[in-house]
């Protein structure tokens, strides 16, 4: 059986096409003080949003917006206990939920987003998906690609020192 085209080094990773036909990928990785389920840790990074965050989702919506692309917003605070497929967390549709996985898509007209969150014992998995539908997405990814690198990094960064701190 050939290996399944839309994951890459993380068996557990969904995205959102084969790699060759992505315009954007991202994977990071953390191994934490002890175990936690995806959405555990989805709740835990959003319980204390970066302050730089809230900024950045305010001028994304702002400049979006005058393309004709939706405002998102931004990250709320509010804690899930669960979720299944169809639910939503915050902006992200949630596509599949599983103990080890979080699958979450934003889609819109000018590009697709997936971000998967995988867990593994102490080890957590951020992989992020995008393709571009036009100008404006593939300019907006020229933007926000490099920056969502340092963000993520910073959250799985935050969220290990955070987990330090308690345990």
């Amino acid at each position: 059986m050939s290996p399944d085209p839309h994951v890459l080094t993380d068996p557990q990773a969904h995205l959102l096409a084969a790699p060759e036909r992505l315009d954007y990928y991202d994977r990071q990785s953390i191994t934490l003080p002890e175990g936690v389920t995806p959405l555990q840790a989805w709740n835990l990074i959003r319980a204390q949003p970066q302050p730089v965050l809230r900024l950045a989702f305010r001028i994304r919506d702002a400049v979006s917006a005058r393309f004709g692309v939706k405002r998102i917003g931004g990250f709320g605070t509010d804690m899930a206990g669960s979720v299944r497929a169809g639910d939503r967390l915050d902006f992200f549709l949630v596509e599949h939920a599983a103990p080890g996985i979080l699958v979450l898509t934003e889609r819109d007209r000018h590009l697709d987003v997936m971000t998967c969150i995988s867990a593994e014992g102490p080890d957590l998995a951020v992989t992020s998906s995008v393709i571009t539908h036009n100008r404006f997405g593939r300019a907006y990814m020229l933007v926000v690609g490099p920056v969502h690198r340092l963000i993520v990094r910073a959250m799985l960064r935050r969220l290990r020192r955070q987990m330090q701190a308690v345990g």
